[in-house]
């Protein structure tokens, strides 16, 4: 019983982690559940769902209570940080906390040797997610209000960021504003209308249940070659985060933020 507790709460702890980190521009959700090391879980309980509901309800909401916490929590204090001086050391902060998931990966990857096959992996990664950002700016954005179009469109774009959310590497803010869906978004948001969040909504649950089903097989029957195409979406995410080469005391400042972002998801990972 006092385990089951302690791992619910080490559950919370992690979505408010992911949630909070993911009000931060350029960093995906995906990549710090990948770092906590509870990026597996989240897959296999949102695509056993109805199978399990026992066992993958009572996950999910622990998370997800987390994780609304995290983005309130944090939202506010992240965003000022990110408007002082402190934002390079910041965003090298988050730059290290990547990093130092990345030996997780290959620990659940099994990979002991790195070869040059794996290297293909990577790269497959890499490109996938560069060939994300090629989509056109304003492809899906809503046409007249309450049109067919425009609801079928939004459908599409909630599926499409409902694939971001899934995969790490890939911030869900940015592809909102690649779908040209940003502003039309936050401000129905901000109003409460619901209405319009329906389309996208039933869009992003479906795609996030089909996302978590296909990853879900493919972490099953080739979870080597997943995880390293998964590591190169990561890869792709990092320049989104990198804020240029500081000089003087702020390298120094930099540099300090970017060993302790690394030493903390690393030992977070050899927790986990």
């Amino acid at each position: 019983m006092l385990d089951n507790q302690r791992e619910n709460i080490k559950t919370l702890l992690k979505g408010a982690w992911v949630g909070g980190t993911m009000t931060v521009p350029g960093v995906s959700g995906g990549s710090m559940a990948m770092v906590l090391g509870i990026y597996d879980r989240l897959i296999t309980s949102v695509s056993r769902i109805f199978k399990e509901p026992g066992k993958s309800i009572p996950f999910l909401l622990w998370f997800a209570v987390g994780g609304c916490a995290g983005i309130v929590l944090f939202s506010r204090g992240i965003s000022l940080l990110l408007t002082t001086k402190a934002a390079v050391s910041a965003r090298f902060f988050f730059l290290g906390a990547v990093g130092g998931g990345i030996p997780l990966i290959f620990k659940e990857a099994g990979i002991r040797r790195f070869g040059s096959k794996d290297a293909i992996f990577v790269g497959i990664g890499i490109l996938s997610a560069l060939l994300l950002t090629l989509i056109p700016t304003g492809l899906f954005a809503p046409g007249e209000s309450g049109s067919l179009s425009s609801v079928l469109l939004q459908a599409v774009g909630g599926v499409i960021i409902a694939v971001a959310l899934v995969l790490p590497g890939i911030s869900a803010s940015q592809m909102l504003y690649m779908l040209g869906i940003y502003e039309s978004t936050l401000q129905a948001v901000s109003h409460l209308d619901i209405m319009a969040l329906i389309p996208l909504g039933i869009g992003g649950l479906a795609g996030t249940f089909v996302s978590a089903k296909v990853l879900e097989g493919l972490l099953e029957k080739h979870t080597r070659p997943t995880f390293l195409i998964i590591l190169g979406f990561m890869f792709a995410s990092l320049p989104e985060l990198f804020p240029g080469i500081p000089t003087g005391m702020e390298l120094v400042y930099s540099l300090a933020a970017l060993a302790a972002g690394f030493f903390l998801l690393f030992k977070i990972g050899k927790v986990s």
